[in-house]
């Protein structure tokens, strides 16, 4: 073998990978899925709690209480919301892992008028911790790469 071959994983190790990638896409689905549904508690539950937010228009946040308090206030307005992760990719590396995937927002402020709605678009990256209680998100980068709409609830700006 040369030192520019392609190493296969070991098949015990490439099955753990895939069972903790489909962990981390399970928790990021179920924890963004109680976000849209304002299931605030259920959503930092997916955060370890000294977690980190980064998110282009904020300053950075640090803390699951600090994360939760300043979501609630930019989103709890909203008549309904759906937060889309997508293109997804993780690498894991024994009790820490990384991703990336891109993201779609979707607000409507005011459910009488569905088609006045709000929209971000950006790429997420993510440091990730293996707990007694599962993976668990311990720093989140997000970029705001394009809106659509108005943000007239002033909650990005």
């Amino acid at each position: 073998m040369t030192d520019t071959a392609v190493q296969t994983p070991q098949p015990a190790k490439a099955l753990q990978d895939l069972v903790d990638k489909e962990a981390i896409r399970g928790l990021l689905v179920r924890g963004w899925r109680a976000l849209d549904h304002k299931d605030y508690d259920t959503w930092i539950n997916c955060w370890t709690p000294d977690a980190e937010l980064a998110f282009g228009p904020w300053e950075p946040l640090y803390g699951a209480s600090t994360i939760k308090e300043t979501v609630i206030a930019a989103e709890d307005a909203y008549a309904s919301m759906f937060h889309y992760l997508l293109n997804t990719h993780f690498e894991i590396d024994g009790d820490t892992a990384t991703g990336i995937g891109y993201m779609l927002f979707v607000g409507v402020p005011d459910a009488g008028q569905k088609g006045a709605h709000f929209d971000i678009g950006g790429s997420y990256t993510w440091n990730l911790v293996r707990t007694a209680d599962g993976w668990k998100v311990a720093r989140q980068y997000l970029t705001m790469a394009w809106s659509l709409g108005a943000d007239t609830l002033g909650s990005f700006s």
